[in-house]
C-alpha cells in the first residue's frame, strides 16, 4: 500500500438483499488529510464508513486501512483509529472527567499514561471548570466538544466522523472545525461525513456519493473548476417569474433564488447559456441581467446528483 494513502477501497459495494446500499466505490483518502464525505440522507455514507472502520462486511471489492486488510484485520485496526457519530454517545450520567477516563480504560491506556492524557485533554478542549460537570447538562456545543475529546483518547491514526455537527450552533461548528485542522497538523487523517456546504469547502478533498455510487471526487478548487462556464447569476426585477421561465428551459439543471438574484446551473457548458436565458426572458417579457459567476461547492453538489438522477431515469 501507498504510504501517503491512508484508505484505499476498489470496488466497495454492500447489498441488503435487493438494495444496493453502496456500488463499486473506488476511494483513496491521504494520510494527513480532511477528506470530506457528502451525499444526500440514504446515499451510503454510513454504510461506506462503516465497511471501512470493520464494522460491516462487504459484498464485494477491497478495503486497505493503514496498511491493513480490513474486515480481515479489523481487530488490529480498532487502536488505530478513532469514530465518532452524531449522535452524542457518551454517558450523561458520568461527568465530563469519568467520560474520558472510561474511554482511556476502554482503549487500554496504562493507568499513569491515562491520567496525563484525560488531564490534557481537559485543557485542550476547555473543560477545565466543567471537569465534574455530568456529561448530560452540558450544551450541544460542549457535548460535541466532549466526544471528539473521547474519540481522539488514544492519539488514533485515522478518525472517523459520521456527521458529527448535525446538532450543534453555527460558532461551536466553525470551533469544532479548528480542533479537526490540529488534529490534521498533528498527523491524524480524517474522513468526515457531512451536508452542510459550508463545512465540504474547509476540507483538503472531497467525495461524493448519490445512490451508493462516487458520482465526484476531488479538491473543491477542482471540482469547482469543472463546472467552468455553466453557473449564471440573473438578476430580475421579478424573480419568481424569471425563475419559472428559466426553469421551462431544456438543459437547466437547477434554478435557486438567493435574495432577488438567481443562481442558475446548466448541463453544458459550451452552448450559449446566457444567450438562451436572455432570449428566454426576453420573449416572455422580462428584462434581466445575466452574467456568468464561479461555481460553488453546492453547485458541484447539484450538479453530480442531479446528473445520477437523470442517468437512472434514462436507464428505467
Amino acid at each position: 500500500m501507498n504510504d501517503d494513502i491512508a484508505i484505499r477501497a476498489q470496488g466497495l459495494t454492500r447489498r441488503f438483499g435487493k438494495l444496493v446500499a453502496v456500488d463499486h466505490v473506488d476511494l483513496a483518502v491521504p494520510r494527513r488529510a480532511v477528506h470530506g464525505f457528502l451525499g444526500p440522507n440514504g446515499s451510503g455514507k454510513s454504510t461506506t464508513i462503516r465497511m471501512l472502520c470493520g464494522l460491516l462486511t462487504p459484498t464485494e471489492g477491497t478495503i486497505e486501512v493503514l496498511g491493513l486488510s480490513i474486515p480481515a484485520q479489523a481487530e488490529a485496526l480498532r487502536t488505530r483509529i478513532g469514530y465518532m457519530t452524531q449522535k452524542f454517545s457518551l454517558f450523561e450520567d458520568l461527568s465530563v472527567r469519568e467520560n474520558l477516563q472510561f474511554m482511556a480504560d476502554v482503549q487500554a491506556l496504562p493507568r499513569a499514561l491515562a491520567r496525563r492524557r484525560v488531564d490534557e485533554l481537559i485543557g485542550e478542549y476547555a473543560f477545565a471548570d466543567r471537569q465534574r460537570q455530568l456529561a448530560g447538562t452540558l450544551s450541544g456545543g460542549q457535548k460535541q466538544r466532549l466526544a471528539l475529546a473521547c474519540a481522539v483518547i488514544h492519539r488514533p491514526e485515522l478518525l472517523f466522523l459520521d456527521e458529527p455537527t448535525s446538532a450543534v450552533d453555527p460558532e461551536s461548528r466553525r470551533d469544532f472545525w479548528e480542533k479537526l485542522f490540529e488534529l490534521a497538523d498533528q498527523g491524524t487523517t480524517l474522513l468526515v461525513s457531512t451536508h452542510y456546504m459550508d463545512e465540504a469547502e474547509r476540507c483538503h478533498r472531497i467525495a461524493i456519493l448519490d445512490h451508493g455510487a462516487l458520482v465526484a471526487d476531488g479538491t473543491p478548487v477542482e471540482l469547482c473548476a469543472r463546472l467552468d462556464g455553466r453557473t449564471l447569476l440573473v438578476d430580475s426585477s421579478n424573480p419568481r417569474r424569471a425563475q419559472q421561465t428559466i426553469m421551462a428551459l431544456d438543459g437547466v439543471i437547477s434554478v435557486a433564488q438567493i435574495g432577488n438574484s438567481l443562481r442558475v446551473l446548466v448541463a453544458d457548458a459550451h452552448a450559449d447559456a446566457r444567450g438562451r436565458l436572455l432570449d428566454a426572458l426576453a420573449r416572455s417579457g422580462q428584462q434581466a441581467a445575466v452574467e456568468p459567476i464561479r461555481a460553488s461547492l453546492e453547485d458541484v453538489f447539484v450538479a453530480a446528483t442531479r446528473r445520477s438522477a437523470t442517468s437512472e431515469e434514462a436507464a428505467a
